[in-house]
């Protein structure tokens, strides 16, 4: 009888709202589907030495991180990842190129999530056809000799997919949650934070405090069963200035109260300038202003400013979903317009050819 009780009053009070609970492939079967080849393991572990370099100022280049605003298309993401890597090849003597890859999109209200999960853009929400292809895209990239940036936003997700990541982002909405704090913390890469979408800074500076220390906390391991994550600390955690608040913060004096604040805050003044969001009002055609903008603080002797960001894709712009799939234009955003390829090519010529006046370039500390 009081079992009965029990299995009633279970449910009646669990999964009010949930209407399907679907099964899932483990991150190992992902794995084991789509495998880390030894030539992409190589590129992963380059350009995470490379990125932990500059952030100590051993390297004195520039990470870059740029492309797509979100993948939809693995295609046209492909595409634009082998025009990258021959520029990547050309201006590696500045700056290190890391290709922006974001499956996920945090909403603010509604509107498609990303990639992941929803990787057929019709509300249908084929999360383990996402993730595999997610996947997949990662290898192939890797395998081109690109290191691939991404966001940090489901916990769960770096289980699958984080031994093809060499930089990782927190983004303005989730930098002040603990769990990605927590995350960040066991994270195998540099890990930038974004600033408030208020503009304020002491979030994301206490998320790098925070990501610094160790954790323990609930997650799931490669067998997918649950698990107490226990974690180190990740020393490479950093700011990333995206502009809030409706004003931008990249301009010198903006620049120079972040440092301070890190320093005040016994951190290692390390800036990565978001040019896109706020910093470039929404415009995507501002973007390569902010860039440059950047490129002159830094020959002005600058040194917080570690590298920037920069939406870009095939053509400029952005689009709606369509009705009709077949409608999308080929290697355009679907979510944040994007500047052009050939602005982007141009914008990073330029400022490969300011950067080398720059040699040698000025020793840390400056």
């Amino acid at each position: 009888m009081t079992a009965h009780i029990q299995d009633t009053n279970s449910a009646a009070l669990e999964n009010l709202n949930v209407v399907g609970l679907d099964p899932m492939p483990t991150p190992a079967q992902v794995h084991e589907r789509v495998p880390l080849t030894a030539a992409a393991a190589a590129v992963v572990a380059r350009g995470r030495e490379a990125l932990r370099s500059i952030l100590e100022r051993r390297d004195q280049r520039l990470l870059i991180v740029v492309g797509p605003c979100s993948i939809h298309d693995p295609a046209a993401a492909l595409d634009y990842a082998q025009r990258l890597a021959r520029l990547a090849a050309e201006v590696a003597g500045t700056m290190l190129l890391v290709m922006r890859v974001y499956f996920e999109k945090p909403r603010t209200a509604t509107g498609w999530k990303g990639f992941i999960n929803d990787p057929r853009l019709d509300d249908s929400f084929h999360i383990e056809e996402g993730i595999t292809a997610a996947r997949r895209l990662l290898v192939d990239i890797a395998e081109l000799g690109l290191p691939a940036g991404s966001e940090a936003l489901d916990p769960l997700s770096p289980q699958y997919l984080a031994d093809l990541i060499s930089w990782y982002a927190i983004g303005a909405r989730t930098t002040e949650s603990q769990t990605h704090r927590e995350m960040a913390s066991g994270l195998s890469t540099p890990v930038g934070f974004k600033n408030g979408t208020d503009g304020g800074l002491e979030v994301a500076i206490n998320a790098i405090r925070s990501a610094a220390n160790p954790h323990s906390f609930l997650g799931i391991s490669a067998s997918g069963r649950t698990a107490i994550v226990r974690t180190r600390g990740n020393p490479h955690g950093h700011l990333v200035l995206r502009g809030g608040g409706g004003r931008p913060n990249y301009d010198s004096v903006s620049v120079k109260l972040a440092e301070r604040a890190l320093l005040k805050s016994g951190l290692a003044p390390n800036i990565v300038v978001d040019c896109s969001h706020a910093n470039s009002l929404k415009d995507p055609s501002l973007q390569p202003l902010v860039f440059m903008d950047c490129v002159h603080q830094i020959r002005e002797g600058s040194q917080a400013i570690r590298g920037m960001m920069l939406e870009s894709h095939i053509h400029a712009g952005a689009q709606p979903i369509p009705a009709d799939r077949s409608q999308l234009k080929y290697g355009m955003s679907i979510t944040d317009g994007c500047i052009g390829w050939e602005t982007t090519e141009e914008l990073l010529r330029r400022a490969d050819k300011e950067l080398q006046a720059l040699r040698p370039l000025p020793a840390a500390g400056g």
